[in-house]
């Protein structure tokens, strides 16, 4: 769980590989955390500083958002589905949003997709 994500809501549902999950659960139990305490003390800003000094490292603007929209571009484009995209990755409320997010797939995207679904 997340809690007071930045969608205003009290607490969302952040879903992750099994493995990762009993590996966090051993961690968190090994450390003794308290159901208050945060496992991540990072908060947006640090992450974003963090971020972007490894961008500059290897001379390229990036910021955390652009990591979020590469990662649902790049499974979008591995046939991933919509929702899962939506409510598993992005954690979105609604579809729209996942749309409008991913952007307009180019002809050439199109193309490569119809000689996917057609075998070639």
């Amino acid at each position: 769980m997340i809690q007071e994500p930045k969608s205003g809501r009290d607490a969302e549902v952040a879903f992750m590989p099994e493995h990762i999950a009993i590996r966090l659960a051993e961690y968190v139990q090994s450390k003794q955390f308290s159901p208050d305490d945060r496992v991540f003390p990072l908060c947006y800003t640090a992450v974003r500083n963090i971020v972007s000094k490894l961008g500059e490292k290897v001379n390229v603007k990036i910021t955390p958002h652009d990591l979020r929209r590469h990662s649902a571009t790049y499974v979008s484009r591995n046939g991933v589905p919509l929702e899962i995209i939506s409510k598993v990755i992005l954690r979105h409320q609604d579809l729209k949003t996942t749309q409008i997010y991913l952007g307009k797939i180019s002809d050439t995207e199109a193309i490569r997709w119809m000689d996917i679904l057609h075998g070639k």
